[in-house]
């Protein structure tokens, strides 16, 4: 069972062709696919001297829109023939660096009748120093639309079954990709698991950076979860009118 891993980088120079080692190195990917979101460093050329197919964009779309254009790009290499239906997309990180090598953990959740999605649990980061904002109102909003607590609402390490993922594209702009992406997947009644993987990645500080960067986060997870409610209460109304 074969798989794709898709990875959206931005300004990842220096860990972008590790990460992209690291995962060609598991006998299951076949190919491994960048999107150089605008990088203004040589994340692109790292990436394709690592063995990368390098898709770079011409300006920075956000984390949702390039796995969007990644995802088009897989689709037009298997129509083309230049590789194979994958069983799996695996979404990773640029910065997870030799670690990206745990992800195989993910690709042996999702099996038929086990999970169609695999989300990995990762483990206190070193040097991270978040206020806990952004994943409090992840959490929160995930377990009041779902009834599910998840431990990492925000990870964007996930696998997804090829035939389950019509029901999670095209994934939402910025931030907001992964809850909404768990938000459609229990729409849909798919099967998602947590599984613990020991990854490491650049942990965001409380520096000014950092506090753009967590304030960004929550304004497009916010976004997601207002939206969501917003279309549940327009299904239901039309439900109650058809009746």
């Amino acid at each position: 069972m074969t798989a794709i891993a898709l990875v959206p980088a931005l300004n990842e120079g220096g860990r972008i062709g590790l990460t992209v080692e690291a995962l060609r190195s598991v006998p299951s990917i076949s190919e491994v696919v960048v999107v150089d979101d605008g990088s203004s460093d040589d994340t692109a050329m790292e990436a394709r001297a690592a063995g990368a197919c390098c898709l770079s964009l011409p300006r920075n779309v956000g984390k949702g829109d390039a796995l969007n254009a990644g995802v088009g790009l897989v689709r037009q290499r298997i129509v083309d023939g230049l590789v194979g239906l994958p069983h799996t997309l695996l979404l990773a990180d640029g910065d997870l660096g030799s670690s990206a090598t745990e992800l195989r953990r993910l690709l042996d959740a999702v099996v038929p009748g086990r999970a169609d999605i695999a989300i990995a649990d990762l483990p206190s980061q070193r040097g991270a120093a978040g206020f806990g904002f952004a994943k409090g109102l992840a959490s929160a909003g995930l377990q009041y639309f779902t009834g599910r607590a998840m431990k990492e609402p925000l990870s964007g390490q996930r696998a997804v079954r090829w035939v389950a993922l019509p029901a999670v594209v095209p994934f939402a702009p910025n931030f907001g990709v992964e809850v909404a992406m768990t938000l459609a997947a229990a729409a849909a009644g798919l099967e998602v698991v947590e599984v613990e993987v020991p990854l490491s990645h650049a942990a965001t500080g409380r520096d000014l950076a950092g506090i753009r960067h967590r304030a960004k986060q929550a304004g497009s997870i916010a976004a997601e979860l207002i939206g969501h409610a917003h279309r549940r209460t327009r299904r239901r109304r039309a439900r109650s009118q058809a009746m």
